[in-house]
């Protein structure tokens, strides 16, 4: 499975997956997936942990990321490293952009696209 070699921003939907947050899918094979998320003011990435080793790009906003109970304010250009089963989550202070790269492919983000549940 993977995506077009080339993807157009204005084509590719968007799910709102609710309390501020909207999430579209930039490009991915089995191994790799880019990841736009979106958040208004106050929106809130919960803790949570997963497999998969994340990086992460803040494009736009203010956010305080905490991984492994550690909180840092991050701002347009500064990024994250979240490794395989760490405990983080963000809250969105200034609404902004995250670019979230994983690897392997975040598989549980399709289960929307494949119901049609998104615009």
């Amino acid at each position: 499975m993977q995506s077009e070699r080339f993807l157009f921003g204005k084509e590719v939907p968007v799910e709102d997956v609710g309390g501020g947050i909207k999430r579209q899918i930039l490009g991915h094979n089995d191994d790799l997936m880019l990841v736009k998320a979106i958040f208004d003011d106050g929106a809130e990435g919960y803790q949570h942990q997963h497999y998969h080793s994340q990086v992460t790009y803040v494009e736009s906003g203010v956010f305080d990321v905490t991984i492994d109970g550690v909180t840092k304010r991050q701002s347009a250009g500064d990024s994250f490293f979240i490794p395989p089963n760490a405990m983080h989550g963000a809250i969105c202070i200034e609404a902004g952009v995250l670019l979230d790269v994983f690897s392997p492919i975040r598989e549980d983000f399709f289960e929307n696209y494949k119901k049609g549940d998104v615009s």
